[in-house]
């Protein structure tokens, strides 16, 4: 075996849908992710020389001759040299739930997989690969509430295996940008909002989950509480979070049980100075059909200094007879081949990826250590917070708007213990 060969990092691909490979209910997403995003980077990864063995684990193997189809044409027809080649779970004329077990029983430590998958099967998924000694990225949010966070932590420090939330904003060359001039210059954090939106037809798109095993705040929340806890790591931490949720489409237009907007207003304390910041974080699944897939952007103000960012709209526009007018944004995932191959590798939506399979090859070549992977990614060791924020809405929106409070252990600590519902 050579040298190129041992640094190859195998994957197992758990979940087989929108994210992992653009299909949806029998057809291409109708999103921007009609290409998937999950197995098209991991294949171009092996085409670079990084990836080995690939597999797609779902629960239904009677979609898997479509899906195969539908990525022959996104991908292997589309672009050069990609080899689609893997192995799939459970077999074409099965459908298991727990086909990841067996999934993950042929692969080996040292390996990775990616869950992507309805949020309440994550922990016991990652779970299962942890204790095999495989390394994990995780789609945010990473679990639903922090008791699961913390045991995925503990058990990860025992097993020494990375876990990696895929929170690809971190990557964003603005947002991290934005990240070191609120860390360098903008002092003590006062104020921040965010939102976010997708379209009405998402609702479609989820409804097997939707209002069930999650809400519009894990999935669309989670992207700038991390950006915020990521920012203010060290700095500041959330301690007190009261929800707000909104009504009506989703009940009358899909006959699905759930909010159609959820907002999280959340209190922050500046750890040096003990003062106070107040944070809006505002999620939506119910908008029209507009000239972008995800409307989002957020509003920073520092005790020094104040940032703005519209993410969805970077000056880049497109009108054609087959689309109509469109916002383009190529900095998230390049899908036009340039002279044939794939060329979206600067991509933050790739580059997420590319980090962790990166972490795992260093970490199996012991070129790295676990402190290292907790400063640079999104472990699970670091976005505890973020789980912490996320659940806490959750309880408060379950409890007609109490405040929930987050218990530290002291005054500096990091790390919540747990959630207290105040009334």
């Amino acid at each position: 075996m050579t040298e190129l060969q041992k640094s190859r990092v195998d994957v197992l691909m758990i979940g087989s849908g929108e994210y992992t490979t653009g299909y949806v209910h029998g057809t291409a997403s109708k999103s921007d992710k009609s290409k998937g995003v999950v197995a098209l980077t991991l294949i171009d990864l092996r085409r670079r020389g990084k990836t080995g063995r690939l597999g797609i684990c779902g629960t239904n193997g009677k979609k898997f001759p479509d899906i195969r189809n539908h990525m022959q044409q996104a991908i292997g027809d589309f672009y050069k040299e990609m080899d689609l080649t893997m192995d799939w779970w459970p077999g074409d004329d099965a459908i298991d739930s727990q086909a990841y077990i067996q999934a993950l029983d042929t692969f080996k430590a040292g390996d990775a997989c990616v869950i992507f998958t309805p949020d309440d099967t994550h922990f016991e998924m990652a779970l299962e690969a942890i204790r095999r000694g495989i390394h994990v990225m995780i789609t945010k949010p990473a679990v639903k509430t922090l008791a699961e966070h913390r045991q995925l932590y503990e058990e990860a420090k025992k097993k020494n295996v990375l876990v990696m939330i895929e929170v690809h904003k971190r990557f964003d060359p603005m947002y991290s940008d934005a990240r070191d001039r609120i860390r360098e210059s903008l002092g003590d954090f006062s104020y921040f909002y965010s939102f976010m939106s997708q379209p009405k037809f998402q609702l479609d798109t989820f409804r097997s989950w939707a209002g069930k095993s999650s809400d519009i705040s894990y999935y669309l929340n989670s992207h700038h509480i991390d950006f915020h806890v990521w920012s203010l790591h060290g700095r500041a931490r959330p301690i007190r979070v009261t929800a707000m949720g909104s009504t009506g489409v989703a009940k009358s237009q899909y006959n699905i049980e759930t909010e159609d907007v959820i907002t999280l207003s959340v209190q922050w304390i500046n750890l040096s100075s003990k003062t106070i910041g107040t944070a809006i974080y505002t999620s939506s699944w119910i908008s029209a059909k507009s000239d972008t897939h995800t409307q989002q952007k957020f509003f920073y103000v520092g005790h020094h200094g104040e940032i703005n960012i519209d993410q969805a709209h970077r000056g880049y526009t497109l009108a054609s007879d087959t689309n109509g007018y469109l916002s383009i944004n190529p900095l998230y995932m390049k899908l036009v081949p340039t002279d044939g191959y794939f060329s979206g590798q600067l991509g933050y939506g790739y580059r997420s990826f590319e980090a962790f399979i990166d972490a795992v090859a260093d970490l199996n070549a012991k070129k790295v250590d676990m402190n290292t992977c907790d400063i640079k990614l999104a472990t699970i060791g670091t976005t505890l917070q973020e789980t912490a924020v996320l659940e806490a809405g959750r309880i408060s929106l379950d409890n007609l708007s109490a405040m929930v409070e987050i218990i530290y252990e002291n005054d500096t600590s990091l790390i919540p213990l747990e959630l207290k519902l105040l009334k």
